[in-house]
């Protein structure tokens, strides 16, 4: 059974989420740092993709509000291209766009701080490493629904297509 690893690269955190097609939907597994180099975040997920025996990782491909790549899609493309050989393994883009806001709104509002104040800043932390991991799970779901559409298994670069989520 092919296992799937979904990533929603950020610029301090990446949210991780898993899967197997036609199994149950997509969880959320993990939220990793950034490291100083690629080379760093390609060991982190190495031993993310090893333990969980992940067959494919499909990324978040954060789209212009038009559709049009910009310049932090190059980013995403120039990251994944790195980790790409470290990793050999097959790599799908999937459009993230609003996948992040979606996740906020599944979660809520993050936890009051002491005497109901602000959030911590541990607070707010651990907050965001929840909304990297649920969006990368809302990108994974919607690469299944999408392949499930088209009636195809997991296998090289799937177009960006938009979010959709539950």
């Amino acid at each position: 059974m092919t296992r799937l690893l979904g990533v929603d690269l950020g610029e301090r955190r990446i949210g991780l989420a898993i899967a197997e097609p036609g199994r149950e939907p997509a969880q959320p597994l993990a939220t990793i740092r950034r490291g100083r180099s690629v080379a760093v975040d390609a060991e982190r997920l190495a031993t993310v993709v090893r333990e969980q025996r992940i067959d494919e990782l499909v990324v978040g491909l954060p789209l212009e509000a038009g559709g049009a790549e910009g310049t932090m899609s190059r980013a995403v493309r120039a990251w994944v291209a790195a980790i790409g050989e470290a990793l050999a393994l097959p790599i799908s883009f999937r459009d993230e766009r609003l996948s992040s806001h979606l996740a906020e709104t599944r979660l809520g509002p993050p936890s009051r701080g002491r005497s109901g104040g602000p959030p911590t800043p541990t607070q707010r932390e651990a907050y965001r490493a929840r909304v990297d991991r649920e969006a990368a799970a809302i990108i994974l779901h919607d690469e299944l629904e999408a392949r499930a559409m088209a009636g195809t298994q997991p296998a090289g670069e799937a177009p960006a297509g938009p979010v959709g989520g539950r």
